[in-house]
């Protein structure tokens, strides 16, 4: 009799834990995690979905990328106008100006 019980119970935590895996792999699919092989190392589900959507992830990075880029070209050439000393100058100059209008 002892003998049968065991049986059951090891039968029955045997399909608790397949059921449980199932599940949980089930989840990950179902949120987009990636799956584990028996190693560890990710698989990546085929989906078209997800594709299409590093295709378009990449391509706004590009354009991110491109306009940054074009930012910093602007920022540098302000930065060289502001530190150049004839823009310093010119500025001292507008501001004295700017007095005699104000005495007058």
């Amino acid at each position: 009799m002892p003998f049968e019980l065991t049986s059951e119970v090891i039968a029955l935590v045997g399909i608790s834990g397949v059921i449980g895996w199932v599940a949980t792999t089930w989840i990950r699919v179902k949120n987009g995690y990636p799956l584990e092989n028996s190693w560890g190392k990710a698989i990546y589900p085929k989906n078209d979905q997800a594709a299409e959507r590093v295709k378009l992830l990449t391509q706004e990075n590009a354009e991110l990328r491109a306009e940054l880029g074009s930012l910093k070209d602007r920022l540098s050439n302000v930065e060289r106008i502001v530190t150049d000393s004839g823009y310093h100058l010119t500025h001292e100059i507008e501001s004295l100006r700017g007095d005699k209008k104000d005495a007058n």
